[in-house]
């Protein structure tokens, strides 16, 4: 069975898709593995996802591989399919773990005990619509013709 996995269209479409998610995503995984824009940089992260979300270590691991590692492929188009099915998949994870009791609406005014879940549900729209159209032009999976 030939797998799908690295064929897209080279279309217009998946370039953006992917480019926005790539391009939003990175910033929260460079908080997370380096420190970056302000954030807690690994260890640290590490602890907050382990301590306070109360995560085994290795999906707290995993948790920060995805944002960060997944962004940049994300934004390259290296295996974008793969990389929304995760980032889909811990979006989803993100829900029920630390956003459903909050509702949908994000905290606009400051009234709610938390953020609501109405962000993560436009990531996930933004993973399916990869997981069906790829990478789309200027990717490597376009320009190396991956087909397997």
């Amino acid at each position: 069975m030939k797998t799908k996995i690295f064929n897209t269209n080279n279309d217009w479409t998946g370039l953006a898709v992917r480019l926005t998610l790539g391009l939003v995503m990175f910033p929260h995984g460079a908080q997370k593995m380096l420190g970056w824009f302000g954030g807690p940089g690994f260890l640290k992260e590490i602890e907050h996802l382990t301590g306070h979300i109360h995560l085994p270590w290795i999906v707290a691991v995993v948790v920060i591989f995805i944002e960060f590692l997944g962004a940049i492929f994300l934004i390259t188009g290296f295996a974008s399919r793969l990389w929304a099915i995760a980032f889909g998949v811990l979006f989803t994870g993100i829900i029920f773990t630390a956003h459903i009791e909050n509702g949908f609406f994000m905290n606009w005014f400051g009234n709610q005990s938390g953020e609501g879940y109405e962000y993560h549900l436009l990531v996930i729209g933004l993973c399916i619509a990869l997981v069906i159209n790829g990478s789309g032009k200027y990717s490597i999976d376009k320009f190396c013709n991956l087909r397997t």
